[in-house]
């Protein structure tokens, strides 16, 4: 299934979705599309006026692919500006990634900063592309394209803190406004910054992740390359602290992600 259609399928049956397995990420289905499609059945919750300002995710254990899977939503409350609100992936009932958002109306104020620029970087086609290789890279890398522009690959053990390129939807893509939808797919997509420190291939896993966005988003096509960078902060005893940057094909800030990574290695 492309992403469209399991949007589709979130948005008209949130409380029963089928992740096909074509999407996944080792034992588990790609988390950025859990992601995407809980903040779906979050978004009808609440007022259009009410822009998403951060969601803090949890990813509790696995979502098995092939297994239904209900997206509940749970408003906290709704202020004069601001929407607080609760997403649950439950399977087999259970939960397996827990999600809270906050939404918030703009206001005036007199606080205006200008946002971080984007790195410089060789344009994607001259970039090495990440290619989807079955049984070795994710399955869910068929349906996107990454150009890689800094740092190592993974498990070369010649990582430095940063690692970034640029990044898409490969596929049947529909020509269509780049949404928070189609971002969490696309910031979450990259592997862990720490795995290029490593010479052989080592399970790793995101504990926590907060990603913000910049509002109003600024226009971007779903057909177009985002530049992604992102920096190890610190790394020990099998944990580290990731922070990373998105920004649009016109290098304009779009997405602001911070994560929490396991290495088991």
């Amino acid at each position: 299934m492309q992403f469209c259609e399991l949007v589709a399928a979130v948005r008209n049956t949130p409380l029963n979705v089928t992740i096909p397995a074509d999407w996944g990420q080792g034992r588990a289905s790609f988390g950025g599309l859990v992601v995407a499609l809980q903040y779906e059945a979050m978004r009808a919750h609440v007022s259009d006026e009410r822009a998403l300002r951060s969601l803090a995710v949890s990813f509790v254990g696995p979502v098995e692919a092939d297994v239904p899977i209900s997206f509940e939503v749970e408003v906290l409350r709704e202020g004069r500006a601001v929407s607080q609100v609760v997403g649950r992936a439950v399977q087999k009932g259970q939960v397996v990634t827990l999600v809270q958002g906050s939404f918030g109306a703009s206001r005036e104020s007199a606080v205006s900063v200008d946002s971080v620029p984007a790195p410089e970087m060789k344009a994607p086609a001259e970039c090495p592309l990440l290619p989807y290789i079955k049984g070795v890279t994710p399955e869910f890398m068929r349906h996107l394209s990454m150009a890689w522009a800094v740092g190592a690959l993974p498990f070369t053990g010649r990582g430095t803190r940063e690692m970034g390129g640029w990044i898409r939807l490969a596929g049947d893509v529909q020509d269509e406004p780049l949404t928070e939808t189609h971002l969490l797919a696309l910031v979450d997509a990259w592997p862990p910054a720490l795995l290029p420190l490593l010479n052989k291939p080592t399970a790793g896993s995101t504990l926590t992740w907060t990603i913000e966005f910049v509002q109003p988003l600024p226009q971007a096509s779903t057909l177009e390359w985002c530049k992604y960078l992102a920096v190890i902060e610190h790394a020990r005893d099998g944990y580290g602290h990731v922070a990373a940057n998105l920004w649009t094909p016109g290098g304009e800030l779009i997405a602001i992600s911070r994560q929490t990574v396991a290495v088991f290695g």
